[in-house]
């Protein structure tokens, strides 16, 4: 069930509609049947693999609350929530090796015996990834950490825990909610304010703009990026590096996108969810990117594995080794491939240059006294372009099939470039028409204003909006109307796109 399907928008004003129909106190029990209901939609054998994993953080949980309070000594208690720990991340963390790298393994084993001259090791397993899986097993290990650490206590109710897991809006793909800000508005529903007119329609404008970005300039900017990127020894240096800055477009489009339609839902049925994307492409440095890039994924990897691992705090060089394992760590939960994990290790690797760059650029003022005006609109310009630049660099990794194919692209990226073909057409034979790039080009100008805004004003577009005059409000929101009906990509015969992060 896509967001942006047809299905899904009656599913949603039905589950909209029965939800304030509800006394409060029993809203929760709706919610939990139509997060079901909403999952099975995709594969209704899985909704035994979501109860399982449920189940198994939901008892560790427990089991951890329980130790606290038994008249057990001390450290048979502490033994017994290391167990529950320990057998919460075993589970989930098997299950997501299983669907999610058995086949990578397989592949590279087989490689590996291959060149050795021995037999051929496993071949491929035929086994469905399901929907979600990655967002669910961290959301739910999420959980039995904080409980672990005493951040919140467990929740006593294993279907008002289910519903926290399988909370339809953020089910598929986020954003990765924390126990202690979804869970605890899942056990207050009962006192869940009478929902304001001013939330209802800031709910309503974040999924709007959530649909702009994904029917409109995600799904067309996709027809361009599969032209370049399924042939790019076609292509100079030119026509691959709009290639490349498309699908950072697109990929930013898509996910931010579905995050926008996720969090707007939710805000309409009275729940705040965490900001997942705070204009990224305005970074003015890697490091600043990941502030702002997938929030909820880049903080659950420094909350839950990089200061475990001891953060910055024991050396400059286990610093380096705890950021490169992290980043590794997470291209490898982006894809069963390596080329993901190659990404996740470019990602790495910037960020300690960037630090080492400043550390010496610091000790060479020191001795120089050379100073650069980083007060200027030009320097941060310079480093919003460069950031960006080294981000489009590192997407080429994450988009291209196979580790071969990223170093085909990327060879033929620099070739002798062909100032050219802007001019003689040949932009126009990438599968979008003039009257595709001319609107693309247009939307893109009020996605640029309204990251622009989110930026320059530290403050999302439906809060800026509700700030304004009402024909100021509504000229902006009756623009994006007209562009989602004029230039979407839908109708008779159109097969909604899926989003890229559904096969994470």
């Amino acid at each position: 069930m896509l967001f942006n399907s047809i299905l899904f928008v009656i599913f949603y004003l039905a589950v909209l509609l029965v939800y304030y129909l509800l006394p409060r106190k029993i809203r929760w029990i709706w919610l939990f049947a139509a997060s079901y209901v909403f999952y099975g939609a995709w594969n209704a054998k899985y909704l035994l693999l979501l109860m399982g994993m449920s189940l198994v953080t939901y008892l560790a949980g427990f089991l951890i609350d329980w130790s606290r309070t038994s008249l057990l000594n001390t450290e048979t208690r502490k033994k017994i929530s290391r167990t529950a720990v320990v057998a919460a991340v075993i589970c989930n963390i098997g299950l997501l090796v299983y669907f999610k790298y058995l086949n990578m393994f397989a592949s590279t084993l087989s490689g590996i015996l291959g060149r050795l001259g021995i037999a051929s090791g496993p071949g491929h397993f035929d086994i469905l990834l399901p929907v979600g899986i990655s967002f669910i097993s961290f959301q739910s290990l999420g959980y039995v950490i904080d409980v672990y650490r005493g951040k919140i206590q467990a929740e006593k109710n294993p279907f008002r825990y289910s519903l926290f897991i399988a909370f339809f809006p953020q089910l598929v793909a986020g954003p990765i909610e924390r126990s202690e800000n979804l869970l605890t508005q899942i056990q207050n529903i009962h006192n869940q304010k009478q929902i304001r007119y001013e939330t209802f329609t800031d709910g309503l404008v974040l999924m709007l703009v959530g649909y702009f970005q994904k029917v409109v300039i995600a799904d067309r900017l996709s027809i361009f990026v599969v032209s370049v990127f399924k042939a790019p020894e076609q292509y100079n240096s030119i026509i691959l590096l709009l290639g490349a800055a498309a699908f950072a477009v697109q990929i930013y489009c898509d996910f931010g996108g579905y995050s926008n339609i996720a969090v707007g839902a939710a805000k309409t049925l009275g729940f705040e969810m965490m900001e997942n994307f705070n204009a990224p492409y305005f970074s003015s440095s890697i490091k600043e990117f990941w502030r702002r890039w997938h929030i909820s994924l880049s903080s659950w990897f420094r909350d839950y594995l990089y200061i475990p691992l001891g953060g910055n705090r024991q050396g400059t060089i286990r610093k380096y080794l705890n950021l490169m394992i992290t980043f590794l760590a997470s291209g490898l939960w982006h894809g069963a491939a390596w080329h993901y994990v190659i990404w996740g290790g470019i990602h790495g690797f910037y960020q300690i240059a960037g630090d080492l760059f400043s550390k010496a650029a610091g000790r060479g003022k020191s001795k120089t006294g050379w100073t650069v005006r980083t007060e200027v609109f030009s320097y941060k310009l310079l480093k919003i372009l460069c950031t960006f630049f080294l981000t489009t660099f590192a997407w080429i990794f994450f988009r291209a099939e196979s580790t071969r194919d990223a170093f085909v692209y990327i060879r033929h990226l620099f070739t002798a470039p062909d100032i050219g073909v802007l001019f003689n057409g040949e932009l126009y034979q990438l599968g979008l028409t003039v009257n595709d790039l001319h609107a693309l080009l247009f939307c893109l100008l009020i996605l640029l204003l309204i990251d622009f805004v989110r930026y320059y004003k530290n403050i999302r577009i439906e809060r800026f909006l509700s700030s304004q005059n009402l024909w100021f409000k509504w000229a902006v929101l009756l623009t994006l109307i007209f562009c989602i009906v004029i230039f979407g990509h839908y109708g008779l015969n159109y097969d909604a796109a899926e989003f890229i992060y559904f096969k994470f």
